[in-house]
């Protein structure tokens, strides 16, 4: 088990974040142990034969190994909430080289037969990496990319969630039920059950929560990069991301309660949306979805706060409970 120690100060250094790498490395451990992340079978069968038409070599021996450590410097901690894939590549590019060398070889300890592409960082980290570079690039473009719109939503609808719990019952509400596997007693978060206990303090860092479609039933434990501290968790539904069951649509009751139209912006609003991105959802004219809007809102069913020049609406939680967690 591992205990992140938390002094009074540091929930407020809590943030959460959609992190491209983080579904890159999750997907990969996902890619390659089937009887673990049995949920992704749909999406093994689509990606498998583009990426081995791809030959992507050295990311298969870094990232994806069945067994094993993946890098660290391939992880790092998001500086925003909405990294691209490019920002953090630019991140993991500027680590020292002797680190990179390093960190892959010890991936590959104990391994007597260690493949070409992999020898090839302790002579010539340089080029080793700007190849894996390229190959990541590449896996996110197959493997990632057609599916990142609904990844990146269920990260939307999970930090949606905790932000609108912080609001209604305190700043704890940010990291209380996050998974079966942590618990919280206000001083410590704790990771997994039994065994020795290994304690990790924040030491002044903030603590990054990243939900990632790919984390499946696991938590990805902390991340220590020089960037800050990580934590990798499914958001909540994630099951329904790959069995056809994510739900966009209002459902019938929800549609008989509120008019079809109402419904419609109630479910939308698992996830904060501008007036403007309402009526641009929903084909209607900004007037109309700036009614449908006041009238949810004075209902209890939505609030309004502001993010820079926009307004955006988000359900409460009295919003999320007729909603059914729709989104």
């Amino acid at each position: 088990m591992i205990r992140l120690a938390f002094a009074p100060a540091d929930l407020a250094g809590v943030r959460f974040a959609h992190s491209p790498m983080a579904e890159v490395i999750a997907s990969s451990v996902a890619l390659t142990k089937p009887d673990q992340f049995w949920m992704y079978a749909s999406w093994r069968a689509q990606v498998r034969p583009v990426l081995a038409a791809a030959r992507l070599e050295t990311f298969l021996a870094v990232v994806a190994r069945r067994q094993g450590w993946v890098p660290d410097f391939l992880s790092p901690v998001p500086a925003t909430a909405r990294p691209l894939l490019r920002d953090e590549l630019a991140m993991i590019a500027q680590t020292p080289l002797d680190q990179v060398a390093w960190e892959v070889a010890y991936a590959w300890r104990g391994v007597p037969d260690v493949p070409p592409v992999i020898a090839r960082f302790e002579r010539d980290p340089a080029g080793g990496l700007a190849v894996l570079l390229r190959e990541i690039r590449r896996y996110f473009e197959l493997a990632l990319a057609p599916y990142w719109p609904r990844l990146r939503a269920a990260a939307e609808a999970e930090i949606a969630h905790r932000a609108r719990a912080a609001t209604e019952h305190g700043p704890r509400a940010l990291i209380r039920d996050l998974h079966p596997s942590l618990s919280w007693d206000e001083t410590a978060l704790r990771i997994g059950h039994g065994g020795g206990e290994v304690d990790f303090g924040l030491d002044g860092h903030g603590l990054a929560l990243l939900p990632s479609g790919f984390a499946g039933p696991k938590v990805f434990t902390v991340t220590e990069t020089a960037q800050g501290r990580a934590l990798w968790y499914p958001p909540r539904g994630y099951g329904a991301l790959w069995d056809g069951t994510a739900r966009s649509e209002p459902t019938a009751a929800l549609a008989a309660l509120l008019g079809p139209t109402r419904a419609a912006v109630l479910t939308l609003l698992a996830v904060p949306h501008s007036t403007g991105e309402v009526a641009a959802a929903l084909g209607l004219a900004a007037a109309t979805a700036s009614h449908h809007l006041t009238t949810l809102r004075d209902a209890g069913l939505i609030a309004g706060s502001r993010v820079g020049r926009k307004l955006e609406y988000l359900r409460t939680g009295l919003g999320e409970q007729l909603g059914g967690g729709a989104g």
